[in-house]
C-alpha cells in the first residue's frame, strides 16, 4: 500500500497507521478512504493528495 502526501501542508497518510482520529482504521488503503475524508492537519480534500514514492 502506497503512502500519500498532502500537496498543501505536507501531511503524509500512511495506510499502516490510518487516521484513527478521523475514523480511518490502521490498514486502510488510501483508495478505500471515503471521498469526504479531509486532511487531519489542514482540512483539504482527498483530491489534494499525491502518491509518495
Amino acid at each position: 500500500m502506497k503512502k500519500y502526501q498532502c500537496t498543501v501542508c505536507g501531511f503524509i497518510y500512511d495506510p499502516v497507521e490510518g487516521d484513527p482520529d478521523g475514523g480511518i482504521p490502521p490498514g486502510t488503503a488510501f483508495e478505500d478512504i471515503p471521498d469526504d475524508w479531509e486532511c487531519p492537519v489542514c482540512g483539504v480534500s482527498k483530491e489534494d493528495f499525491e502518491p509518495v514514492e
